[in-house]
């Protein structure tokens, strides 16, 4: 007789498999969050429709807003394009990089871009095994050591520096030929503008699709609505707001393709969206620049509108939907993110980010409490709580002078986000207390060696130096006479 038992065979095999599911399940439920970063470029606080926008539309970032947190006081570390972006993949300030000085930003004939030595969030969540892409506006340094490959990123599709540093530019600087990026190589030269937005956003959907089985991280800093202003024929002349209203709709639709696709692929629960402005609005472009709403002047000034800009946080069952009034910054996401990851925060250099989980989970609502706002490699003004003190001001873009304060200027910021009623006189304790905060963060954030006043000598440094000493001219003949 024989002595083969099947069913208890059959049993092992079936216990087998459902040990294998339950495995599987739990290792699906442990796989760590996918990130986005979307970046908006010369974006006003004021520019969409969940931030008070009477005419620009903006549906998905509206929905957004809904289902996630809307911050009404999140800032960047800079209020220009080279350093804040340095300052988010960093989680450090650009006095500390050395993205200060020179010309304010990365141009086609700098040479250098972001030390080395720095860790990008890429970079720290590469190495915990997410794959890595970026799409759109790097801004970091365009020689082929500076590009965003070494940099811990393991795709690029984009351009190198802003779109206006291109041949047909209004400055009429002769700069070559705008590059267009896959990975290390140039696919196209001056591509055309208009369509940008319609790749970036193909580029971002099919690289979600590719990596959907494994934690990725993208970060797409589209270059709109940053001047010159490009829509496609799908959205060109629907905005009543105008070329800049067409640009930012067309962004927001843009924004909406990718929230889609990871609703249709089911990863919406477990990736983290975040969108975010670079800087403040351009206000000298007058119409072709946006608005910082209720707030103070626009990019490349300390007051309110050069760097409080409109940011919101969406990851549905772990980011609730609410508008939060916390005081956060773009320097919070490199070690938030890489919390989330279970990755290891870098030790051996200052962060000056902090984890905001707490805030981003609805269960804190005070995690930071100061604002530094640097102008390039010097501190114009400090926010701690509710108040910020100006120890220097400066319009954005005005050739005159920066003003300097024997007496820095005191705002109750909560009470008056216009920054318009100076109350130092009657809050001496408040501001005696901030200028030993000032001298103190001069003493702990020494500033770095500028990368950017390094660049290569030719045809292009030429003119810039005919473009400075021309400016410097107009500004002088604009200063007002001493006696």
């Amino acid at each position: 007789m024989s002595n083969y038992k099947p069913y208890p065979s059959m049993l092992s095999a079936l216990l087998l498999l459902l040990v294998t599911a339950s495995a599987v399940s739990a290792q699906s439920k442990q796989r760590p969050p996918n990130f986005i970063i979307i970046l908006a470029d010369d974006l006003g606080y004021g520019d969409l429709g969940s931030y008070g926008h009477p005419t620009i539309e903006t549906p998905y970032l509206d929905q957004l807003a809904q289902e996630g947190t809307r911050f009404t006081q999140f800032y960047v570390a800079a209020s220009v394009c080279s350093p804040s972006r340095a300052a988010l993949l960093t989680g450090r300030l650009p006095v500390r990089t050395g993205i200060t000085g020179g010309l304010g930003v990365f141009f086609p004939h700098s040479a250098t871009g972001l030390p080395h030595t720095e860790i990008t969030i890429a970079k720290a969540l590469q190495q915990k095994g997410y794959h890595t892409g970026i799409v759109g506006k790097w801004h970091l340094g365009s020689l082929p050591d500076y590009l965003p490959t070494h940099y811990g990123f393991d795709e690029y599709f984009g351009i190198p520096y802003s779109n206006d540093m291109e041949p047909n530019n209004a400055a009429h600087i002769p700069y070559p030929a705008l590059p267009l990026y896959k990975g290390n190589k140039v696919i196209e030269e001056n591509p055309d503008q208009r369509l940008l937005t319609q790749r970036y956003t193909t580029a971002a959907v099919d690289f979600i699709k590719s990596n959907k089985d494994k934690p990725f991280f993208l970060y797409y800093p589209n270059n709109a609505p940053h001047v010159p202003l490009f829509a496609s024929p799908a959205f060109a002349g629907k905005s009543k707001r105008g070329q800049y209203g067409d640009v930012v709709q067309e962004f927001d639709w843009s924004v909406g393709q990718i929230v889609k696709t990871l609703k249709e692929l089911k990863l919406d629960n477990n990736t983290f969206v975040l969108f975010l402005s670079d800087n403040g609005p351009w206000l000298t472009q007058h119409e072709n620049g946006g608005s910082a709403g209720l707030l103070r002047d626009g990019k490349s000034s300390a007051w309110e509108g050069g760097t409080r800009v409109p940011a919101i946080a969406w990851w549905p069952g772990t980011i609730p939907p609410r508008v939060s009034t916390a005081i956060t910054s773009s320097l919070d996401i490199l070690p938030t993110l890489l919390h989330q990851a279970g990755a290891t925060v870098p030790a051996d250099k200052p962060i000056d980010g902090v984890d905001i989980t707490a805030v981003l989970t609805g269960k804190n609502d005070t995690v930071r409490t100061i604002i530094y706002y640097y102008d390039s490699d010097k501190l114009y003004a400090i926010r701690k709580g509710s108040w910020k003190a100006h120890f220097s001001t400066h319009s954005g873009y005005s050739p005159q002078p920066p003003q300097q304060h024997a007496t820095p200027l005191l705002y109750n910021i909560e009470n008056d986000p216009s920054e318009k009623e100076d109350v130092s006189s009657s809050h001496s304790d408040i501001v005696a207390a901030l200028q030993q905060l000032y001298t103190a963060q001069l003493a702990a954030a020494p500033v770095a060696p500028s990368e950017l006043s390094r660049f290569q000598p030719g045809e292009l440094n030429n003119a810039f130096q005919q473009f400075i000493q021309k400016r410097k001219e107009q500004a002088a003949s604009a200063a007002p006479a001493t006696k």
